[in-house]
């Protein structure tokens, strides 16, 4: 372990470098693709992994593209952000409508803040921030354990440039997280809020959730097709800290911060010619084969494919392309064991599998 010496807002002290508590928070890790266009409708992890967009309301006319970008603040060690750009506005937002970019974690991994007792541990969130739109933002924490949350401002004072902000966050002696792998802590980066967040007062201290005060004075993103958020540099550090105390950001290399993804989404093919699984002819109809995940995930994960009448088989000395391609029987969080049906081979053959399609793609989803 590399150890390193900071000062927070009270005194000196010399810690151990932990593994840090956001992951890909330098943006780094892409899985899914670079670029996802006319969102608005759907939540979810389109490109950026572990950085979900988090719409809200029914009936909105905003539109975003969501991307991994190569902009980034100079000489900070940073190569790629995230970016949300606006490409149909709502100038006047629904009541319910907002976006927020979202952070989940699991309560198993937040235990050093010993939420709920009386000695409950400050946070601070520290990240690298640019839009063309000015004004003030609003960061959450939210824990889904006890339906509680804290928000505070930031402002982007300067438009196009990077700025950095940090912001402390006291501890809550209410509400002990649960100590498992679920979704019970996030953080949200608001970029827009109807009224239904935004009419009551900031709510700046832990409290039951009530929705009015969640995001109060947030600016509205999506009123102008010209505006733009970007993100990097994201991290989360037990303990009080400002612009002069907070701690470096920890780099971690790219091997490291995959892994990491991958718990919560694993890539395993995507493309033409890749190669996908050895197997055998169940009947002459269906193949079954095994796929071993590079790490444990998060809880047994869904498939996600893409192109399935293009996956195929070689068996004996022919080859069959699917019809579908699905899990057979599940393996858990270590592997999953998948079917391919639809095929024409010989019963008892063993095969090889593989794609024939640029547009076929195979996943194992996880996430929060």
């Amino acid at each position: 372990m590399v150890t390193r010496a900071f000062k927070n807002a009270t005194n000196f002290e010399e810690r151990t470098a932990a593994t840090p508590l956001i992951i890909n928070g330098d943006m780094q890790i892409a899985q899914r693709g670079t670029s996802a266009t006319g969102l608005g409708t759907s939540q979810g992890y389109f490109t950026v992994d572990r950085f979900r967009f988090n719409e809200f309301g029914s009936g909105q006319t905003f539109r975003f593209t969501m991307s991994q970008e190569t902009d980034s603040p100079t000489g900070q060690g940073f190569n790629k952000s995230l970016k949300i750009e606006t490409t149909t506005t709502e100038a006047s937002l629904g009541a319910g409508n907002g976006l927020a970019i979202q952070y989940r974690m699991e309560s198993q991994n937040l235990q050093m803040l010993k939420k709920g007792t009386s000695d409950a541990e400050s946070l601070t969130v520290s990240f690298w921030v640019k839009s063309a739109k000015t004004g003030t933002y609003i960061l959450e924490l939210f824990d889904f354990d006890n339906t509680r949350q804290i928000s505070q401002a930031y402002t982007i004072s300067s438009a196009n440039t990077w700025e950095k902000k940090v912001l402390s966050f006291a501890g809550d002696t209410t509400g002990a997280l649960g100590n498992d792998s679920g979704n019970d802590f996030s953080l949200a980066f608001w970029l827009c809020a109807g009224s239904t967040y935004s009419s009551g007062t900031l709510n700046t201290s832990w409290a039951s959730s009530t929705n009015a005060n969640r995001a109060v004075g947030q600016v509205n993103i999506a009123d102008s097709t010209s505006n733009d958020w970007y993100i990097t540099g994201v991290q989360l550090e037990v303990g009080t800290f400002d612009a002069n105390s907070i701690p470096p950001f920890q780099f971690e290399d790219r091997t490291t911060s995959l892994a990491r993804c991958q718990r919560y989404y694993y890539l395993h093919c995507e493309g033409t010619a890749r190669a996908v699984a050895n197997g055998a002819m169940y009947t002459s109809a269906i193949a079954y084969a095994n796929i071993k995940f590079p790490v444990n995930m998060r809880a047994d994960p869904s498939i996600e494919v893409a192109s399935a009448t293009n996956f195929r088989a070689f068996a004996g000395n022919g080859i069959s392309n699917a019809t579908s391609v699905s899990i057979w029987s599940s393996g858990g969080t270590t592997n999953e064991y998948i079917s391919l049906s639809g095929l024409s081979r010989t019963q008892g053959h063993a095969c090889f599998i593989d794609t024939n399609d640029a547009a076929c793609k195979l996943a194992f989803n996880s996430e929060l």
